[in-house]
């Protein structure tokens, strides 16, 4: 039982034998730095009940407490608030009643309690993954740990954007200019040489454009489009936003350079459906990859395979891992004969045209298509498709978390409220984990221009320089080689890691990996190195530190506040779960890390002459040198025994 449930029974007596009341709930909070006391209760909720003052309110029950309760020593109020000073006797008990539990605050998931499946990475086979999959990556297996040590059993899984016009740029720029290229006889990892084939039709595409815009820029179908573009509310609207102007007659040759300028822009995507013969040859690729043209169906298996297996590589060197794989080739037919139920049961409707469309406005959205004029599939209809399947798979799901990045908030609205209209139960317990995006200090990543920052690159440059600072600090002596390039992974990885989820997943984020490889401040690196102290601690103790040590041990300050930091672990773990934040975990580490430093810089633990408090401080570092283990295992993190 915690401290907070152990005092709401006491005060309920109290206010039941004082005042002759029964109520509720108690309401506490951590006791304020510059007032005596380990845990405050707040009275004011209590006032209007009890008709008296907050101070005698307070101190009549804080009398009560200290003459019935072993575990309060004394009391003090503050206006409403009533400081209780608890028993050192009731932190030791309450330390000797976890020590030795190996798996402090997580919880065993109960029989027949309902899964919970977590999709992230999500990548499509076209690139590989980059500095945003990281983030993506590492906040979907966290959340997936938290919720695991929370006490529900989990699942966690990925769609795969097999198919689509993107994945027949990369294979049509391979078979017009790649030569035969395969990984083997290029040496490079699958995913990169297929990433490549895709950055080089969008360099041959912006070329092929570029110049038929120069050649047509006064034609009359240009010219036309281009006039009613510097007319229309979407460009006036622009000009204000990104160049602060009205359209006016007197400088009308500026505004129509600037309007070309973002006509050319605007005009890209109807030039490459209409009248690009790269894109009209991509097209046509799409169209027989639909039909099951053989030829292209295995140029289409043999390049994903290539990035399959160059994934595979980037998530055993991230150290995430998957239970089961979606492909949208494969869920996308199921979401359309979704569709065509739906249709029957008057969920969908079919406008004239053929697109089938559902009308949510009376909830406050709008109309979505999800089965266009000719049939084929739209995003909504795969992912449709994809959550039924997953619940047939593995009938023991009873809710999913999606993690994908916040500009898909409006998609994950739609797609939950089709799929409750389904009337699938499920339905109500599907969250979108909407994380902010990632940048570098020198901006945005653009796939397509080839601009992104590589995930095996970023892997191997936080390694580099994780190598670079440890060899600085000078403390590897009697390491072998491979133990050192174990360290430098552990620490470069640490410290990316740690990085990327210390801030809470709604915000978007600037990395930088230097500032993350720090051995000071919040980062991986300092808690990893408190880790590695605590153990040359245990390593030094020459002496039998098993057995318990009596409650009626006296116990400094400091060893009361790191034992209450500890006691918190399992509500940061439910919350943390509840709210789907690593964050939350991460800075709970940060902060038991340091109240560890600070212990250690006051108090000896070796030196200490009585033996008894001698072995109980270094219970205490075991302890918490164990909850730090766990608590980066939530992250993803491993810690070294030795720095």
């Amino acid at each position: 039982m915690t401290l907070q449930e152990t005092l709401t029974t006491h005060i309920q007596q109290a206010v039941q034998n004082v005042f002759g009341l029964t109520i509720e709930k108690v309401e506490f909070q951590a006791t304020r730095k510059d007032f005596e006391g380990d845990i405050t209760m707040v009275v004011f909720p209590l006032v209007k009940a009890l008709k008296g003052n907050p101070v005698a309110i307070g101190t009549q029950i804080g009398e009560y407490l200290v003459a019935n309760v072993a575990e309060v020593d004394k009391f003090n109020v503050v206006a409403g608030f009533l400081n209780l000073v608890i028993s050192d006797a009731f932190y030791v008990n309450f330390f000797n009643s976890i020590k030795d539990n190996e798996t402090f605050g997580f919880v065993t998931p109960k029989e027949g309690e309902k899964a919970v499946m977590v999709e992230y990475s999500s990548p499509n086979t076209n690139k590989p993954l980059h500095l945003g999959h990281i983030r993506n990556n590492l906040l979907g297996y966290s959340v997936a740990e938290i919720i695991k040590a929370s006490g529900k059993k989990v699942y966690k899984t990925q769609i795969i954007n097999d198919r689509g016009i993107h994945i027949c740029k990369s294979m049509l720029a391979w078979q017009k200019f790649g030569n035969g290229q395969t990984p083997e006889s290029t040496g490079l990892k699958g995913d990169k040489l297929v990433g490549n084939f895709y950055v080089e039709f969008e360099r041959k595409f912006q070329k092929e454009y570029s110049e038929w815009f120069d050649n047509h820029a006064n034609d009359d179908l240009v010219y036309s489009l281009n006039d009613k573009y510097s007319k229309s509310a979407e460009f006036q609207k622009l000009l204000k936003e990104k160049y602060e102007k009205e359209f006016l007659d007197n400088d009308k040759d500026e505004l129509l350079n600037i309007c070309r300028a973002e006509f050319k822009k605007h005009f890209k995507n109807e030039y490459f459906n209409n009248y690009s013969i790269l894109g009209n040859e991509v097209q046509q690729m799409l169209l027989d990859w639909e039909n099951g043209k053989p030829e292209v169906i295995e140029l289409w298996k043999t390049m994903n395979q290539w990035v399959y297996d160059g994934f595979e590589q980037t998530y055993k060197n991230l150290g995430v891992d998957f239970d089961s794989y979606y492909y949208e080739s494969n869920t996308y037919l199921l979401g359309k004969e979704v569709v065509q139920f739906g249709l029957e049961k008057g969920i969908f409707e079919k406008d004239p045209d053929g697109s089938v469309w559902i009308d949510l406005t009376e909830d406050g959205l709008d109309r979505k298509i999800v089965l266009r004029s000719d049939g084929t599939a739209v995003y909504m209809t795969q992912d449709i498709g994809t959550a039924i399947q997953r619940v047939k798979d593995f009938p023991d799901v009873g809710g999913m978390v999606y993690t994908v990045g916040n500009e898909q908030d409006y998609h994950f609205k739609v797609l939950f409220l089709i799929l409750k209209k389904l009337g699938f139960d499920w339905a109500d317990n599907l969250y979108h984990l909407s994380y902010g995006m990632v940048e570098l200090p020198s901006g945005k990543m653009k796939s397509r221009e080839g601009t992104v920052v590589d995930a095996d690159d970023l892997m191997a440059e936080m390694t580099t320089t994780a190598q670079t600072i440890s060899e600085e600090l000078g403390k590897l002596e009697g390491y072998s080689n491979e133990e050192k390039a174990t360290l430098y992974k552990t620490i470069g990885l640490g410290a990316l890691k740690y990085y990327m989820l210390k801030v809470d997943p709604k915000k978007q984020m600037l990395f930088n990996p230097e500032e993350s490889v720090d051995f000071n401040g919040n980062t991986g690196p300092f808690i990893q190195y408190t880790f590695a102290r605590i153990q040359s601690i245990l390593r030094k103790a020459d002496f039998d530190y098993i057995n318990v040590v009596s409650s009626e041990i006296e116990i400094h300050e400091k060893e009361k506040e790191l034992i209450k930091q500890l006691q918190l672990f399992p509500d940061v773990i439910q919350n943390a779960a509840a709210q789907h934040s690593p964050a939350l975990i991460a800075n709970y580490t940060y902060d038991l890390v340091k109240e560890f430093n600070s212990f250690y810089q006051q108090v000896s633990i070796l030196g200490e002459e009585n033996q008894d408090k001698k072995v109980f401080r270094v219970q205490l570092a075991k302890a918490v040198g164990n909850t730090i283990k766990n608590a980066f295992s939530l992250l993803g993190i491993n810690v070294p025994e030795r720095m």
